[in-house]
């Protein structure tokens, strides 16, 4: 087997077509087949089934199975080409969700990077059903995300939950330490999915009322388009600490309260041997951080930490 070969295939399984394998090649599809057929033969089993007349690639059994084999593969030869361009740095590359880079792991990315001079970090934010996908492609080394999905090859391991509260300006149009999500304006909702849980529980007590005011997918954005008094979100612990850093908020506990936020740490099952040492750095180091992390949300009352 060849790299030009598992390259092949693995495209080929990303696109379901030899057509579309070509064109992101930059090859012809007879040298694509070629690629295909030399590598079925090496390995003695055929890994497509050949129907004519369908556009899309189909994998045989054995093909599926295959598929793991090639992505370690493939993982393994560009190791082998980190390690001779070794240099003594480090590189660990984290994929996570924009509201945990932001609200939660900033603190420990600056403390690893004062702390570990030989430390490179190469971080990247996406939603969390792209970083399972990305994860599995070895596209990075340690993942951050708020969904348990189940993929043959990563390991989801729960590392924390957080409470949701009712986020209000510093003059509150509903000055309570309790509020029913029924006493809210919903046109003058800042609103952004934190999770599936809390997209159902949101379209049963929210959406069928009228569309929120803005949606976003980054609380940086939200909090540089929160302009009016009337304004309000609902949103996790971690979120109101760092907004609270930007402007003064009042908060308040829902009593139709909404479920609970959790966050997984997401690792690939077969990791990168190169990548090892910063990986047991980085999640001792991520061991300590929640030990000591206490979040304190004060309600019924103007806070600005």
């Amino acid at each position: 087997m060849n790299l030009a070969e598992i390259e092949t295939f693995l495209t080929i399984v990303n696109t379901k077509s030899i057509t579309r394998t070509a064109d992101l090649l930059f090859l012809s599809q007879p040298t694509v087949s070629h690629r295909l057929n030399s590598l079925e033969n090496e390995l003695g089993f055929p890994l497509v089934i050949r129907n004519k007349g369908h556009k899309q690639v189909e994998l045989t059994p054995k093909g599926m199975d295959f598929v793991v084999l090639a992505e370690r593969w493939m993982s393994l030869w560009k190791e082998t080409l980190t390690l001779q361009h070794n240099q003594e740095r480090m590189l660990l590359t984290i994929g996570c969700t924009d509201s945990l880079n932001i609200a939660v792991f900033a603190p420990l990315y600056d403390e690893i990077l004062q702390s570990h001079s030989h430390l490179d970090l190469d971080i990247e934010s996406h939603h969390s059903n792209e970083l399972y996908d990305l994860l599995s492609e070895h596209k990075f080394d340690i993942g951050f995300v708020y969904q348990h999905l189940h993929y043959k090859n990563i390991i989801a391991e729960q590392i924390f939950e957080e409470k949701l509260y009712l986020v209000q300006s510093e003059h509150p149009v509903i000055p309570r330490a309790q509020v029913h999500t029924d006493e809210l304006d919903s046109s003058m909702e800042l609103f952004l999915s934190w999770d599936d849980n809390f997209q159902i529980w949101h379209d049963r007590w929210l959406s069928s009322v009228t569309r929120p005011h803005i949606s976003a997918d980054t609380i940086t954005l939200l909090d540089r388009l929160w302009k009016k008094d009337e304004n309000w979100m609902i949103a996790p612990e971690s979120v109101i600490q760092e907004l609270s850093h930007y402007r003064s908020l009042y908060v308040s506990e829902l009593v139709n309260t909404p479920p609970n936020r959790v966050c997984y740490k997401i690792r690939h099952r077969y990791p990168k041997v190169s990548n090892k040492l910063a990986v047991e750095y980085f999640e001792h180091e991520l061991e300590h951080f929640l030990e000591k992390r206490h979040l304190h949300i004060p309600v019924g009352v103007v806070w600005h930490s």
